[in-house]
């Protein structure tokens, strides 16, 4: 049996956003379900009273329940030993959820709930990254208060910097390198106000595995393009509700197969600033033939194999979001990674991207894996 025929027909993804109290993780919340487009959200929120939707509010609704924030979202209030019951429930094909993110409580250890979440036996959903949100404003008091800030930041896959509006360019270039010792090595860092940033720097705002089936290169450039002209338009309290401004987009796309191990290499010394990718990958290596979905938050990487669809050409479709990056220069490199003769490579040259692949396909266990390197689709930091 195939690595193909052990994946389910669709995984959710399931993004952790953590941060202490005050930081403005619901803020950020509520403006990602507000920019999410026809994406369908699921939220778990670890620590309801501290919970600020105001659909949940109106719903009323306490203790454990499961909430109906209207538009496709849904929303539950869980403790950490129902989790995976809940996650369960929203990753139920009736719900048609497409991504789901859980507010853990101020107070959680977001390291134990991504070990849950790797360790999580469910096919249908899948680690999407750890996102931890730091309030600027009070930066130094937050660590007073919580000496374990530090150790949250070393395992963050996405470091976002809120309430910037609130410190000088000095304080703010200040705390900038603080975060630049505490995080890990290329773990990049977004600034924002009143938790404004790009949904799409963590999940796809259109649905792509109902009507549409697989999202094609054309979907996202058309999506893309539709977004800016949008938010050019969509401002709210003086302030731009959309961070594209901030962010460039590169796009790639080759009817050749990718070296995997080239293109593994690319992704393992991509720059700090570039946030997000997304997209197909197609390797055409004897034996992993399969068309493999890559996402990448921040320093988190996974690859889903899937089968394609009928009739779909072999190709690599990618799209990549960053700041500050050299969107040239990166292209370059991708276009260093096409592969002239996949079908002569060995098995072993994929080892790299299996590393990734969440549930790995049968014999996979016995395959080396580099000393240091983690597994199930994200590195190693601390042991997880």
């Amino acid at each position: 049996m195939n690595s193909r025929q052990q994946q389910p027909e669709r995984t959710v993804p399931v993004v952790v956003l953590s941060g202490f109290l005050g930081s403005g993780k619901t803020t950020l919340l509520n403006h990602l379900l507000t920019h999410r487009e026809g994406t369908r959200v699921g939220v778990v929120v670890n620590d309801f009273g501290s919970i600020e939707i105001d659909a949940m509010s109106v719903a009323g609704q306490v203790g454990d329940s499961m909430v109906s924030l209207g538009g496709g979202c849904l929303c539950c209030a869980v403790d950490g030993s129902e989790l995976d019951a809940y996650l369960e429930r929203l990753a139920a094909p009736v719900h048609r959820i497409d991504v789901i993110v859980i507010e853990a409580s101020g107070l959680a250890e977001p390291q134990e709930m991504v070990r849950m979440l790797v360790a999580n036996e469910n096919p249908a959903i899948r680690y999407g990254g750890l996102v931890q949100v730091v309030d600027a404003a009070e930066f130094d008091a937050t660590r007073a208060r919580h000496p374990e800030t530090d150790r949250h930041l070393a395992v963050a896959d996405l470091v976002v910097l809120n309430k910037t509006d609130r410190v000088d360019a000095a304080e703010r270039s200040r705390i900038e390198g603080e975060l630049a010792r505490l995080r890990a090595p290329g773990t990049p860092l977004i600034g924002a106000d009143h938790g404004r940033i790009d949904p799409e720097l963590l999940f796809d705002r259109r649905p792509w595995t109902e009507t549409r089936g697989q999202l094609s290169f054309e979907d996202l450039l058309a999506e893309d393009r539709a977004e800016h002209a949008h938010d050019a338009h969509d401002t709210h309290d003086g302030h731009d509700t959309h961070a594209h401004a901030l962010y460039e987009s590169v796009e790639f796309t080759s009817g050749q197969a990718l070296s995997p191990r080239r293109f593994i290499d690319f992704l393992d010394r991509r720059p700090a600033g570039l946030y997000r990718i997304k997209g197909f990958v197609w390797f055409g290596v004897p034996g992993h033939e399969e068309r493999y979905e890559v996402h990448a938050v921040g320093r988190f990487l996974c690859f889903a194999p899937g089968p394609w669809g009928r009739g779909e050409p072999r190709r690599t479709q990618l799209v990549l979001i960053g700041s500050g990056t050299d969107g040239p220069g990166l292209l370059r490199e991708l276009e260093a990674c096409r592969e002239p003769a996949p079908r002569e490579l060995p098995p072993e040259s994929m080892w790299g991207v299996l590393r990734y692949v969440p549930k790995p396909p049968p014999g996979a266990e016995a395959e080396p894996v580099e000393p240091g390197e983690g597994s199930y689709g994200r590195e190693d930091p601390e042991g997880l």
